[in-house]
């Protein structure tokens, strides 16, 4: 989905990458499934160069004045959109919410949405997508204490 490629670094239990300054996202474009339209520049998917296996994540950049051209919905993933930068206006089954930086969303996967950036800068957000109803346990209930204390390379 990505037309750069990401480099990224690789363990047994982890995996990362760099993905560069948020103002140099449109070296990322999206392009929909099976061909359909022209790419999307400034939103880079997470979950294949990540090796990701429970949730899929994008970065996402929204030049001044520009909107989503579709709306959508999910059959099984819910997501959360995290707006990092910028302001704007999200779009949910017919409720208008103001965004900004600090503004977050959670969508069920009915709900149908869209969204556009009326300002005149940039609109940067982080979306979370995972399966609806998946969660079975709490953060804290999942994490687990180690014994060793944290040991840093000089």
């Amino acid at each position: 989905m990505n037309a750069t490629p990401l480099e990224t670094i690789q363990g047994l239990n982890f995996s990362g990458a760099h993905v560069g300054a948020l103002g140099d996202l449109d070296h990322y474009q999206f392009f929909l499934p099976q061909g359909k339209g022209r790419g999307y520049p400034g939103k880079l998917f997470l979950k294949e160069p990540l090796a990701m296996s429970g949730m899929e994540v994008s970065i996402n950049k929204l030049g001044a004045g520009q909107s989503m051209p579709f709306n959508h919905k999910h059959t099984a993933h819910e997501e959360l959109y995290i707006f990092l930068r910028g302001s704007g206006q999200f779009l949910v089954d017919g409720t208008v919410i103001n965004v900004q930086e600090g503004s977050v969303i959670r969508v069920a996967p009915e709900g149908v949405r869209t969204w556009r950036n009326r300002s005149q800068e940039d609109l940067y957000y982080i979306v979370i997508q995972a399966m609806a109803g998946s969660m079975q346990a709490a953060t804290i209930d999942d994490g687990v204490m180690c014994a060793d204390k944290p040991s840093w390379p000089d």
